[in-house]
């Protein structure tokens, strides 16, 4: 686990280094996971996740100093398995047909996490009133642009380079306020927003 941040970008925490250290925050981050699952996040409250880890409350403030700490921990979390899904699917990738088919698998993917992880959704729907979720949603999006960029670059390497990076950029950022959308009207509407965005974001790549 990293060193958690507040909004300044200054570590509160240092990560635990022993393993039993590792599996009390372990513990800490899936009692929080289950409790905004079943209430949400703004009725999350720190006795009650050191209750359900079976923690001390000053054992969780070691690591947690309020929950707004917990939240972002988990955000990055749900980011880095993004990420990791997101290099897998591009990996392979040799040529346009086998970017736009992965690409658009990719997103079928994500939304289908989306629809499906509740605490994900929670935290993603109240990133516009956070600025450290902002914060961190613009760094995500910056690195999935990236690994979407160096897959268009190696199978249209005569494209610009800067215009991919800007694009590739763009498209992940309009793909994770698509989903935020989305899971937040009726589902058939969601499910025409995805599809809508995946079309023209497919689209794009095809065209540069």
């Amino acid at each position: 686990m990293e060193a958690i941040e507040d909004n300044s970008g200054q570590a509160l925490r240092r990560a635990p280094s022993q393993k039993r250290s590792q599996e009390r925050v372990e513990r800490m981050l899936q009692a929080a996971s289950a409790l905004i699952s079943e209430g949400g996040s703004d009725a999350m409250r720190m006795g009650e996740v050191a209750e359900r880890a079976g923690v001390s409350i000053g054992s969780l403030y070691q690591y947690f100093p309020d929950k707004g700490a917990i939240i972002r921990t988990l955000a990055e979390r749900y980011n880095a398995e993004g990420r990791a899904c997101i290099s897998d699917g591009l990996a392979g990738v040799g040529d346009m047909k086998g970017l736009i088919d992965a690409f658009g698998g990719l997103i079928d993917v994500y939304y289908g996490i989306f629809l499906a992880e509740p605490v994900m959704r929670d935290i993603w729907s109240g990133t516009q009133a956070d600025k450290a979720l902002r914060d961190i949603d613009l760094r995500d999006s910056r690195a999935n642009g990236a690994l979407l960029a160096e897959a268009w670059h190696r199978v249209a390497p005569g494209a610009d380079t800067v215009e991919v990076e800007r694009k590739a950029f763009l498209i992940m950022s309009l793909g994770e306020a698509t989903m935020r959308l989305a899971i937040s009207v009726e589902r058939a509407e969601g499910d025409a927003l995805v599809a809508d965005y995946k079309a023209m974001a497919l689209r794009e790549i095809a065209a540069l």
